[in-house]
């Protein structure tokens, strides 16, 4: 678990570093411009939606184990086992629509004015 989080935390360093390599030229053409725009702005939407959905399928998956573990030791209270399973896994999923909706907003965004 400490090499994972390791290289990780090494590979986002790495990427943090590169950032101003990639808006480093000067008097760049406007087409220039807006095509590396919106390569980055594709290249982090590509990340982050990636990461969400990751992280929520995690999430997901842990709470359904454990709310299958929950009826098959106590199959009488599945009822209020299942509502509650249900209403996480609905809030779960709303933070991968959230970070689909950012991702959309970065991606569709048009900062240039060309």
């Amino acid at each position: 678990m400490k090499k994972t989080a390791a290289v990780t935390i090494l590979a986002l360093v790495f990427l943090y570093l590169m950032v101003p390599l990639a808006f480093a030229e000067e008097g760049a053409a406007p087409n220039e411009a807006k095509l590396k725009y919106y390569a980055m702005a594709a290249l982090g939407c590509a990340i982050g939606i990636g990461l969400a959905a990751l992280g929520t399928g995690i999430g997901m998956g842990i709470g359904l184990s454990r709310a299958c573990e929950g009826v098959a030791r106590n199959p009488g209270v599945s009822g209020k086992i299942m509502t509650t399973l249900i209403i996480g896994l609905a809030m779960i999923e709303s933070l991968a629509i959230y970070a689909l909706v950012v991702v959309l907003i970065i991606l569709f965004a048009n900062p240039f004015k060309i």
